[in-house]
């Protein structure tokens, strides 16, 4: 049974319907009238009527299954063996998944754009696999059409036409990217008020530079070509739009482009972008001062001028939120204050740029500091002690940073051996910074709220995270521009689907749980009969049946009533 709300000019009316079988053909009825909004409203005390007309047909569901087990007898022999090659055990987590790619609209938008073509694949089959698959089962192209044939709901294409997909599929990208964001409002609240923009890039595994795959700084430190990408995300932590680049763009002048499509397609024109200091260019804080848009960037302190460096350092003039009190910094009591964030602030104009420079100083982050570079002079000390020390390839987050090299002995002459030793300049000169952080800004929020927005940017890193280890995004292993670009857009739906998942489920449990639970969420298909659930009853389960409203955890499910919950949703 399902909720059926019919609405007119002047009202809505709520209904109780279910599909029955007659003849062999499906019809639907009418099962209750349960009245009108306002009657409900009036009915309930002021009670939300959607959801508790939600709540009753999931009640009268529940009865309904109680009421009318279906008691099967199997017949199984020690002596009869399974047919070879007959697959058995397929998997049913993508039946969560599905609802959401439907109501994100994906079904009926693949359906316009293939109108516009003549092929005669099945296109929402084919990116609905791909997601699902990206998600479940992440890998190759070549791989995710066989392991989609995992799935309770078959394929219904061939491997060639997934290449072909991805190339329609690319020239739909920004079409569909402002359909998600629309149909997005209707599943979850969309916080817009704060933009959070970053990039990364993945990495090929080839040694040729071509089209987007080009030579660039490796997040990883690899000596592969790369593609660059940047990522929107909302103030929620859902995904908002994102774009690919050449591997060797400069990633400052990425964002741009992408939030002009973001003014323009997704009609958002009132917000503030949040960057870190690699994005925060003069450039990009400017374009984000025209209108209503403002910005928050994370701001280096050691690239500030020397008397702006000296303000921030400086033991006086602290506060802390919610106290007229100022305070030195050097003379706190460690105890009481060591989950506090102190903070000073002061307006600066650079180049005739007016912006509000933030700088907070935390104990918990000063002895984080400390510790993560204790660890690094104490690698570097190792590398010392070994043979064959070499500094090459150092680099800012490097523990070589700490090693200096000598050549000369005390008297300047050239020495027979290069000493390596720690140089505790350098150590010096970093141990200042410990625990200070700044932020730059054009608004003029309270100062909490302004450090709460930048301290959120984890979850776009999170985003990316999730994408690189859980869905596999890289190694990239096609070569066709068009289709890299498609790869990422179905990445991209995949970490979207995915996110509004965990909303829908309360942000209660963990990225790695969900997954695992999708992907060990698989049912044992039994002597023609139907399906044997073969996953492990938990929390999960339940939670997930109870959000989507079906349930597949009785002993035995039918084909027909596996059939049933496929076509629900």
């Amino acid at each position: 049974m399902r909720l059926k709300v019919v609405k007119s000019k002047n009202a809505a009316s709520f209904y109780v319907q279910k599909t029955v079988y007659v003849d062999g053909k499906q019809k639907t009825v009418m099962v209750e009238k349960l009245g009108t909004y306002a009657s409900l409203l009036e009915k309930l005390n002021g009670k939300d009527p959607y959801e508790w007309a939600k709540e009753y047909v999931e009640v009268l569901n529940k009865k309904e299954r109680e009421e009318k087990p279906i008691d099967i007898q199997l017949t199984l022999s020690s002596g009869k063996k399974i047919n070879y090659g007959q697959e058995r055990l397929f998997n049913g987590g993508f039946l969560f998944l599905n609802q959401i790619y439907k109501q994100l609209g994906l079904n009926k938008l693949c359906k316009s754009i293939s109108k516009n073509y003549k092929f005669k694949y099945d296109l929402d089959n084919i990116l609905s696999r791909l997601i699902f698959s990206r998600i479940i089962y992440p890998d190759s192209k070549l791989a995710t059409y066989e392991l989609s044939k995992k799935f309770i709901e078959k394929p219904n294409f061939e491997l060639q036409h997934i290449y072909r997909a991805l190339n329609v599929l690319e020239k739909a990208s920004d079409l569909i990217q402002a359909t998600v964001y629309e149909n997005s409002l209707k599943i979850t609240k969309r916080d817009t008020k704060v933009l959070f923009y970053d990039c990364t890039n993945y990495y090929f595994e080839i040694e040729r530079e071509d089209g987007l795959k080009q030579y660039g700084h490796s997040k990883e430190h690899r000596p592969n070509p790369i593609v660059q990408m940047g990522l929107f995300m909302d103030g929620n932590g859902i995904p908002l739009a994102f774009c690919i680049n050449p591997g060797n763009t400069n990633e400052q002048i990425t964002m741009r482009p992408l939030e002009k499509k973001i003014i323009d397609d997704f009609g958002l024109s009132k917000f503030i972008v949040c960057t870190d200091a690699g994005l925060a260019s003069e450039d990009n804080r400017r374009f984000n001062t025209k209108g209503a848009r403002a910005f928050i960037t994370t701001q280096s302190i050691k690239k500030l001028k020397g008397f702006l460096q000296e303000w921030c350092l400086e033991a006086d003039g602290w506060h802390l939120s919610g106290s007229n009190n100022t305070y030195n910094i050097s003379e706190i009591d460690e105890d009481k204050f060591k989950e506090s964030t102190f903070y000073k602030e002061r307006w600066i104009n650079e180049n005739g740029l007016e912006q509000r420079l933030i700088v907070t100083y935390s104990l918990k982050y000063r002895n984080y500091t400390q510790t993560l570079r204790e660890r690094h002079i104490n690698r570097a000390e190792k590398l010392i002690n070994t043979n064959g020390c070499s500094l090459k390839k150092a680099n800012a987050n490097d523990c070589k940073r700490f090693i200096k090299q000598t050549s000369c002995t005390p008297n300047g002459e050239i020495a027979e051996k290069t000493i390596f030793s720690i140089n505790k300049d350098i150590i010096d000169n970093e141990s200042k910074y410990d625990g200070f952080y700044a932020v730059c800004t054009n608004i003029s929020d309270e100062t909490h709220e302004i450090i709460s927005i930048n301290k959120k940017r984890w979850e776009i890193e999170e985003c990316f995270r999730i994408m690189k280890t859980e869905f596999k995004a890289r190694p990239v292993f096609l070569s066709n521009d068009q289709r890299i670009k498609a790869h990422f857009l179905t990445c991209y739906l995949a970490l979207l689907i995915f996110r509004l998942l965990e909303k829908k489920l309360g942000n209660n449990f963990s990225c790695e749980q969900i997954i695992d639970t999708l992907r060990e969420y698989n049912f044992l298909e039994i002597n023609k009969k139907g399906y044997i659930p073969a996953f492990k009853g938990t929390e999960l389960n339940n939670r997930l049946h109870e959000t989507f409203g079906f349930y597949n955890d009785s002993e035995i499910i039918t084909y027909d009533q596996m059939n049933k919950v496929i076509k629900k949703l």
